[in-house]
């Protein structure tokens, strides 16, 4: 099978959007290694920041999650939030890309969140020793970066604007349903 991204294919949002939503198995046979290793952070930050806008675009929580291989750049698991759609409390952008990656060692991989985590997730990208995080939001929200740095996690942040200005519309339109993501049930009935 020949694949449909090369060394050759430019890199577009219509491509890393085709890269977003493609089955993470699939992309073996789908992209080139060298397509892989042409992808920059801010593109692997888009792919997220694609994945949360899948997710708003369902009536979800717009949070997406990408694992890269350190070692070859490849795209091992990816997700968005699915609080929502699921009807999980527990399916945040990042538990999503790492359910979705398996059984893998996650110190050989960086994390990109286009959010920063909340304390679950921090607290699993801590347990799973994920060497670094990149994140793409810390102007709406933020708060586990110095928890993450304790714990001897590199923490860039990389904010992307597209990924900034739709949580930002989310969290205007949506309070409640942000204030459940964050803090559950309870904290919206106080």
């Amino acid at each position: 099978m020949v694949p449909f991204f090369t060394k050759d294919t430019g890199i577009s949002d219509a491509a890393l959007n085709v890269l977003a939503r493609l089955p993470t198995p699939s992309l073996a046979s789908t992209v080139e290694d060298a397509f892989f290793a042409k992808l920059t952070d801010r593109d692997v930050m888009r792919v997220a920041v694609l994945l949360a806008r899948k997710s708003y675009d369902e009536g979800g929580c717009p949070i997406g999650g990408v694992i890269l291989d350190n070692a070859t750049r490849r795209i091992v698991g990816k997700g968005h939030n699915t609080l929502v759609q699921d009807n999980d409390p527990y399916n945040h952008g990042e538990t999503s890309a790492v359910r979705d990656a398996g059984r893998i060692d996650f110190s050989k991989t960086t994390i990109f969140t286009t959010l920063s985590p909340c304390d679950i997730c921090a607290t699993l990208i801590y347990m799973r020793q994920f060497p670094r995080v990149v994140v793409g939001d810390v102007t709406n929200a933020s708060g586990n970066e110095d928890f993450l740095r304790a714990k001897g996690i590199a923490v860039d942040i990389l904010e992307d604007p597209m990924g900034v200005a739709l949580y930002a519309a989310y969290r205007k339109e949506k309070p409640e349903l942000d204030l459940e993501d964050w803090k559950g049930l309870a904290a919206c009935r106080r």
